[in-house]
């Protein structure tokens, strides 16, 4: 697993296939919170994605293991739910 203590804020999220996916609020826990303006079609807060996903750190990068498009349908809510389950 990535050490997540080199994950600054307003480094940029990059899916596996190099697709922007967000930039970087901060980490909680073992989550990275998302700034607001990448909160897609219900912004007014934030979203999450686990570190589980990250597979490494590129200079002010922050490269995942999914692709985007299956990255977006795993970021999660504050309270931990799936975006992908709401309704």
């Amino acid at each position: 697993m990535t050490d997540l203590s080199q994950i600054k804020e307003h480094m940029d999220i990059i899916g596996a296939d190099g697709v922007h996916l967000g930039t970087v609020d901060k980490v909680e826990g073992d989550r990275i919170k998302l700034t607001k303006a990448d909160s897609g079609s219900h912004s007014g807060h934030h979203h999450y994605l686990s570190a589980g996903l990250v597979a490494g750190i590129e200079g002010n990068v922050v490269r995942l293991s999914a692709n985007g498009a299956n990255a977006a349908l795993l970021e999660e809510e504050e309270d931990g739910g799936a975006l992908a389950d709401r309704g």
